[in-house]
């Protein structure tokens, strides 16, 4: 299918998308890769959208198929530790204590950077985020690239992140060549993203691996928590993760019926998003369930968000608490919801 879109930044992509799997798929996305082209990939957070990260003219590619802010950098996905020495100009002992725990897995490790990654990779930065996915197919598509892979997720810029090739094909066809088929995400959001160049090592985007776990293997760890006025890493500084509808979360149980009941009233189509403790007490109102714990929200809450936009035209969230990797979702929750709340 070939189609017609319109970028943020003002020019037209039209193209073929192929939606392929297995050693198929990852043989014509390395050879797309080697090219120069995008590709599609997934991965244990979300799908990313990979170029190789020493070909400038491939990297901005990514930017004009995602419509995304130059000056938002991106990760550098690598399939081997190896490969680190080569992307950043100093690693310390606490970074190679993360690297050893927690590589490969759901992180992105931010480090100074060497002279060969280029700028248009790390927003103009001297430090540059590297990750190692633990998806099988992840693995043997960057393995087979032959090259570091620059990418953030497979979306429009400000959409809701995708944990499955669908929805990618949903957001991204006609922009991109291909995307490769790996099934569902098995964390759900992205990478938790710690910077390891000041003092103290920070969290500057919570995900899978929380502060707690962290702390546990350096001693410290601390959150981000001042003003944003230059991203050294992806979601902090644009809005991100937004529904096509708009959303808000909710407080208490009371609130949420009452908001339910009140866009009801006022000819809209809403629904719930929530975990099963509390889809057990709604009488008839429309939900979509997140499971039973933090694990299972976190794999499923983006998806959820993906299928709220499409059967209805109002999300209403439950608040998850501040607790651990509920905090990582609500993370994600609260910029889709542009920090409304009810």
């Amino acid at each position: 299918m070939s189609l017609l879109y319109f970028c943020n930044v003002g020019k037209i992509i039209t193209m073929e998308t192929k939606l392929l799997e297995g050693n198929e798929a990852i043989e014509l996305g390395a050879k797309l890769i080697q090219d120069g082209e995008v590709v599609v990939f997934p991965t244990e957070t979300v799908y990313g959208l990979g170029a190789d990260a020493f070909n400038v003219d491939a990297v901005k590619k990514i930017y004009l198929a995602k419509g995304r802010p130059s000056d938002n950098p991106l990760i550098v996905h690598i399939y081997s530790k190896d490969q680190i020495k080569d992307l950043v100009s100093f690693i310390s002992q606490d970074a190679k204590l993360l690297i050893d725990t927690f590589m490969p897995g759901p992180i992105t490790i931010i480090m100074p950077k060497a002279d060969s990654i280029p700028k248009e990779v790390t927003g103009g930065l001297d430090t540059v985020g590297i990750r190692m996915p633990s998806h099988p197919i992840a693995n043997a598509f960057l393995k087979a690239c032959k090259t570091p892979i620059a990418a953030p997720s497979a979306n429009v810029s400000t959409h809701i992140s995708p944990t499955n090739a669908e929805d990618v094909f949903e957001d991204m066809q006609g922009r991109v060549p291909l995307i490769i088929q790996g099934g569902k995400s098995d964390v759900g959001i992205e990478s938790t993203i710690v910077d390891m160049t000041g003092d103290i090592p920070t969290i500057l985007r919570p995900g899978g691996i929380t502060q707690e776990m962290i702390a546990n293997v350096l001693g410290a760890c601390e959150s981000f928590k001042g003003k944003v006025t230059v991203a050294k890493a992806p979601g902090m500084k644009y809005k991100h993760y937004a529904p096509l509808c708009p959303m808000v979360i909710a407080e208490t149980f009371d609130s949420m019926i009452n908001e339910y009941n009140r866009v009801k009233s006022e000819g809209k189509n809403p629904i719930i998003i929530a975990r099963d403790d509390v889809i057990q007490k709604l009488n008839g109102e429309r939900y979509i369930d997140v499971g039973i714990n933090a694990d299972e929200t976190m794999r499923n809450i983006f998806a959820s968000m993906h299928e709220g936009q499409r059967i209805a035209d109002y999300i209403i969230c439950q608040d998850f608490g501040e607790d651990g990797k509920n905090a990582s979702v609500m993370n994600r929750v609260n910029k889709a919801a542009g920090g409304v709340r009810v």
